[in-house]
């Protein structure tokens, strides 16, 4: 008798090449149709802009200042991450979206910004979202997968049971 292993989740690998093609390509766009240090374009005044700005570090700049070791360490990071997540979706079976769709979304999204730390050595943001008066700091396309990723991995984890160890 032969045994079929279950398909497994790797097939959602295609949500994060969909989500690094998108990244790159918006990126591509706002490093030409945008100026850096140009005043913002209103998207919808007072709550979204178009902003060029470009990023050494990690989230809201951490360790942006640093001497230029930072770049390698963020893509060591990333792709640690990416391996690790790809692993787990090995693991999950295909049917269970609400595991692989945010793994695969952080993928994507750690990739993309790989892309860009490995081509110019810093990545491009131009996303300027407010919150009332306060500016949210600038991010892109992968910045969002990653973000919806997360957020969604933690509500699915606490409303579907997933995670929860199994009763005796």
């Amino acid at each position: 008798m032969t045994v079929r292993p279950k398909p497994n989740a790797l097939s959602w690998l295609w949500l994060a090449a969909a989500m690094i093609g998108l990244d790159q390509l918006t990126k591509w766009w706002a490093l030409t149709a945008l100026q850096p240090a140009e005043t913002p374009h209103p998207v919808i005044p007072g709550i979204l802009n178009w902003t060029l700005t470009f990023n050494t570090g990690a989230a809201f700049s951490f360790l942006a200042d640093s001497a230029g070791w930072q770049r390698w360490f963020f893509v060591v990071l990333a792709v640690v991450i990416s391996t690790t997540l790809s692993v787990w979706l090995s693991r999950t079976p295909r049917a269970d979206w609400r595991t692989a769709a945010p793994l695969a979304l952080i993928v994507g999204g750690a990739l993309g910004n790989v892309i860009d730390r490995l081509h110019a050595a810093k990545v491009t943001d131009f996303i300027q979202v407010f919150l009332g008066s306060y500016p949210f700091p600038v991010f892109n396309v992968a910045d969002s997968a990653i973000s919806v990723g997360a957020v969604s991995m933690i509500l699915f984890s606490l409303f579907t049971g997933h995670g929860k160890p199994a009763s005796p």
